[in-house]
């Protein structure tokens, strides 16, 4: 092995009983390089990294020969586990919310690596950690440092498992999806700062993204892989310029395209209007001070929707997307006025309330985290209709559940499985069947293919535009990716701290932006011509 090889798998092959997860993987990470590697989801990306580290469950069949900094460390003990990783080695985890500890604070978490890996307590490890937050461009670190998990946004806590990452100067930082909940603009700044950690300190960089935008921009080498093989690997230009396998050629060509169905214009009342809506949030009151002012999260602000049209909401994390989403649907308390169908929710509650959510649906996020790891397929569909329509006997039940998963390109067969057996894209189509089944007219759709690979960001796009013209739906559509939004949304709400920066027709808006604010998410979306 070279002086310069950082990290090298060989024949890496990775089994979960008799089903091979990798077979027969060779990649290699030099000092001070960044590969990626590439591929749809389920391809084995991050089960290689996992497995390599040991991190897989006991009892996976791992074969091949692994070697960091010149070690082998294919049969190390715990102990020296425990030394290797977070130490030597960071890893940033795909899903932030799971990966940090809910029970503690921030500051706790980071802490807990400082200690652990360079004996720092006390003052000297606060000092770190706000150092740490400053690094990955958190704002209020004095707030974050005592904030919880769920008090942050998605893009908030991408950024401290990222701070974790790097706590301890590693030698290789694997970074699994480090992007997928940020907005472009913080996008850019992750990985330029990734980009100047691994320049000052001669890092090795080994990052796992569908992000081929991203991939291009940043990666010495890319490896490509597909169903547990890898198919092609060279120095990034020459992949991305002359791909040789036709696998390859296809991801490069999955960017979001064409454009929704125009709504039709027949002059009728807004499916949904806000007037003046606004969203604070309390302070706690400090012992023996005033309490200090809300913090506000949305200024006032106007907006409306038609029928079977879709506006999109951007904006950097923290702007205020997900709470203003929240709050024109109940979720959250707020202030003005809003109107669905014409009639007045914001004066509504209890059962009256009750009955106007049939007519509107969200998508969470993350579709994982928002369906239960205890229920079928079946039974997660069909929840909300059972709970809005008692009165359906269980074979018009059955008909609604099949309705709703062609809706979504899933067999009617899939209702007994579980959302563990899916994968990521179908789980986004289980979460959308679960809105459908109440026929509504408006879904708010937060990030609904920020987690998904590009082919499969492609698939969704087609699915939601054909449900739109179909079913005639509205939509609310959250995102950070501006070639998903061209791609989906008639005009575009741009929010900034809360604030609306402008508002527009889609195509108008982003070829011609007024503010300084929106040429830069546009900047750093590096968006294609339509």
């Amino acid at each position: 092995m070279s002086d310069k090889r950082l990290f090298e798998l060989r024949q890496l092959t990775i089994r979960f009983g008799a089903q091979a997860a990798v077979t027969a993987l060779d990649l290699h990470v030099d000092r001070g390089e960044t590969v990626a590697v590439v591929g749809e989801s389920g391809s084995g990306k991050s089960v290689s990294a996992l497995g390599a580290l040991g991190l897989l469950p006991a009892g996976t069949d791992i074969q091949g020969e692994r070697y960091f900094d010149g070690r082998d460390i294919g049969h190390l003990s715990p102990r020296q586990w425990n030394a290797l990783r977070g130490g030597q080695i960071g890893f940033i985890f795909q899903e932030p919310m799971t990966s940090l500890n809910p029970l503690h604070s921030v500051g706790k978490q980071l802490g807990e690596t400082l200690r652990l890996h360079q004996g720092l307590r006390g003052e000297a490890a606060r000092r770190r950690i706000k150092e740490l937050l400053k690094q990955v461009r958190l704002p209020r670190v004095e707030e974050l440092i005592s904030a919880w998990p769920h008090q942050l946004s998605g893009g908030q806590r991408q950024r401290v498992m990222i701070a974790m990452a790097i706590a301890n100067d590693p030698k290789l930082l694997i970074a699994d999806e480090p992007t997928t909940a940020l907005d472009v603009t913080v996008q850019q700044e992750i990985l330029a700062l990734l980009d100047d950690l691994r320049d000052r300190h001669d890092m090795g960089l080994l990052l796992i993204s569908h992000d081929l935008n991203l991939v291009r921009r940043h990666a010495d080498r890319v490896v490509v892989m597909r169903r547990g093989e890898r198919v092609e690997t060279g120095p990034t230009p020459v992949v991305f310029d002359t791909p040789q396998a036709a696998y390859t050629r296809q991801l490069i060509d999955a960017i979001p395209s064409g454009r929704p169905t125009p709504p039709e214009q027949d002059g009728e009342t807004p499916l949904l209007a806000a007037d003046r809506v606004s969203v604070a949030f309390p302070r706690p009151k400090p012992f023996l001070r005033p309490r200090p002012p809300a913090f506000v999260a949305v200024e006032p602000l106007s907006l409306q929707l038609r029928k079977g049209e879709t506006l999109g909401i951007v904006g950097e994390s923290g702007s205020g997307k997900t709470t203003l989403a929240s709050a024109l649907i109940r979720l959250l308390p707020a202030s003005g006025e809003i109107r669905f169908a014409g009639q007045r929710l914001d004066t509504l509650s209890g059962d009256a309330l009750r009955r106007q959510r049939r007519g509107f649906q969200i998508v969470f996020q993350d579709p994982y985290g928002s369906l239960s790891p205890r229920m079928p397929v079946a039974d997660i569909i069909s929840e909300g209709l059972r709970f809005h329509h008692p009165e359906l006997d269980e074979s018009t039940v059955a008909e609604r559940i099949a309705e709703a998963l062609r809706d979504v390109d899933l067999p009617p067969d899939c209702g007994d499985r579980y959302p563990h057996e899916f994968s990521g894209g179908q789980r986004q189509r289980i979460a959308i069947a679960r809105a459908l089944i109440l026929k509504p007219s408006l879904l708010v759709l937060d990030e609904p293919t920020s987690a998904l690979d590009r082919t499969v960001q492609k698939q969704l796009i087609e699915l939601l535009r054909n449900v739109q013209a179909r079913h005639g739906l509205a939509y609310l559509f959250i995102s950070h990716d501006l070639a998903v939004v061209r791609a989906m949304a008639h005009n575009i709400l741009v929010l900034k701290d809360g604030k609306v920066v402008e508002q527009g027709e889609c195509e108008g808006l982003l070829e011609n932006p007024q503010s300084a604010y929106t040429r830069a998410l546009i900047d750093a979306s590096s968006l294609s011509p339509p």
